[in-house]
């Protein structure tokens, strides 16, 4: 009860914001309200990518454009109150970083555009009516690519030969979390793979649960994406090196903290990218119309220095097939 107690005065409470965060005051132009549900630390690098493609499109932060940032600090709980605060600044356009912001604002208001660089299981999730057509006011980048799990699934077990079971991290409380789970256990079956999948639902779950995966002796670990474990990157290589688990991620940023090897998509690409979409709505363009993206590419970034001590001798083919190797 205290804790939610606490949480409940977090979100009451204004938050002071470092300086530079806004826009300058004064501003004549619209009025842009990112929302992430990861800490402001970890969403620092996606933020920069949005800002530079609106550079690209003519946008002067604090000149012709306002922006307004919420972070959710990996905890889903606090998003619809953060929904609801930026829906009554009544911004031109919302960029919910993720589908978990998008869900969130959705619930909210079906008049303000709300563009998503992560917009994953959008036609399942009701978001959208379609990938061409997605009628509402819902549009983005979709960062689900189907066959991409079962590629780590492939990747885990180049990792560790012969691996015949395998952990998976993920928070279920995210929605994209669920489909990469479903083609991962799917796989796991036609391999005759065993599974374990501790349950995370907040970040103080994380020690909890790579201490089961350890106990269970899996022999790899794949980590999904999920915004609660992007934001939480740092303490999951941590923990992963502390019980010398390897593990494939989804995202290049794990790998960057001390991860073993991702392979999934570029976040900086996507974030750049949804600047294009809102400098079409803030043109007139209506979000319906406007059909959702793949990303361009795929990326595999391997870190060799996690590799050694691990104690993993990475084959030559899987090192010449990579993007980026972190010596």
């Amino acid at each position: 009860m205290r804790r939610r107690e606490f949480l409940a005065a977090l979100l009451s409470t204004p938050v002071a914001w470092p300086a530079g965060i806004h826009a300058a005051p004064g501003s004549d132009g619209p009025l842009i309200a990112w929302f992430s549900g990861l800490s402001q630390e970890s969403a620092a690098s996606a933020v920069g990518a949005f800002r530079e493609g609106l550079r690209e499109l003519g946008y002067t932060e604090g000149a012709n454009i306002e922006i307004v940032y919420r972070f959710g600090g990996g905890y889903e709980e606090r998003l619809p109150a953060i929904a609801e605060e930026l829906v009554r600044l009544k911004p031109a356009v919302i960029v919910a970083s993720a589908v978990n912001a998008a869900i969130a604002v959705k619930r909210l208001t079906s008049t303000i555009p709300i563009v998503s660089g992560f917009l994953a299981d959008a036609v399942h999730l009701g978001l959208v009516a379609s990938f061409a057509h997605p009628g509402g006011n819902v549009t983005g980048i979709t960062p689900y690519v189907e066959g991409l799990p079962a590629k780590q699934m492939e990747f885990a077990r180049e990792i560790v030969p012969g691996a015949n079971k395998v952990g998976l991290l993920g928070n279920m409380n995210d929605p994209k979390a669920r489909p990469q789970r479903y083609e991962l256990e799917d796989t796991a079956r036609s391999l005759e793979v065993n599974i374990v999948a501790p349950q995370i639902q907040i970040p103080e779950d994380l020690a909890g649960a790579v201490e089961t995966l350890a106990r269970e002796r899996v022999d790899v670990v794949i980590v999904l994406q999920s915004t609660m474990l992007l934001s939480e990157r740092r303490q999951i290589a941590a923990l992963m090196a502390a019980k010398r688990l390897p593990a494939v991620y989804g995202y290049r940023e794990h790998v960057d903290e001390g991860g073993l090897i991702s392979y999934g998509i570029d976040i900086r690409w996507c974030s750049r990218r949804t600047a294009t979409y809102v400098h079409k709505i803030l043109n007139g363009a209506a979000p319906g119309d406007l059909p959702l993206e793949f990303p361009a590419r795929l990326q595999m970034v391997i870190n060799l220095r996690t590799a050694k001590a691990l104690g993993l001798t990475l084959s030559p083919l899987l090192l010449a097939r990579a993007d980026e190797v972190i010596e």
